[in-house]
């Protein structure tokens, strides 16, 4: 599958995690944006099912364990080069909740780690995208919205 300049849009899948009031962030290993911070995710294998892709990205990226509450937003991240697309992902990003695992970055990730909403908001503290910024706050919103505790794990 070619990610760079593609023939057709690809399709990934994001998890805003949310636990304590906090957001799981990683950073980049990889283009596009390495170097930014971002929801754990990427793309989806052949046969899975969106949420599968969730799950199974965040433990790769991140060592834990979560379980897809519900869709926040379905969305195009195009990046152009000049006249041709040089990337285009289709992403639906779920707000999960941790059920298990420990914090540890890997696989495409270079960091990982839990953010404050002060952070993410925050133009200085992080390098993040305006978009992954207005996921993040959609998905932290319904979380408190839900109120779940960590005792409901």
């Amino acid at each position: 599958m070619q990610r760079e300049f593609p023939e057709a849009p690809l399709v990934g899948v994001g998890a805003v995690v949310v636990e304590a009031g906090r957001v799981l962030l990683i950073r980049r290993g990889r283009e596009p944006l390495k170097g930014h911070w971002s929801l754990p995710g990427g793309l989806l294998e052949l046969g899975e099912s969106l949420t599968e892709g969730v799950i199974r990205e965040v433990r790769e990226e991140t060592g834990l364990t979560v379980e897809p509450v519900e869709l926040v937003e379905l969305l195009d991240r195009i990046h152009r080069e000049g006249e041709r697309v040089r990337y285009h992902y289709v992403i639906a990003d779920y707000l999960c909740r941790v059920t298990g695992g420990q914090l540890q970055a890997a696989s495409d990730a270079d960091a990982a780690k839990w953010v404050e909403r002060a952070e993410w908001n925050s133009h200085s503290a992080l390098l993040l995208d305006p978009i992954t910024v207005r996921v993040i706050e959609m998905g932290w919103q319904r979380a408190q919205t839900l109120k779940w505790k960590e005792e409901d794990r």
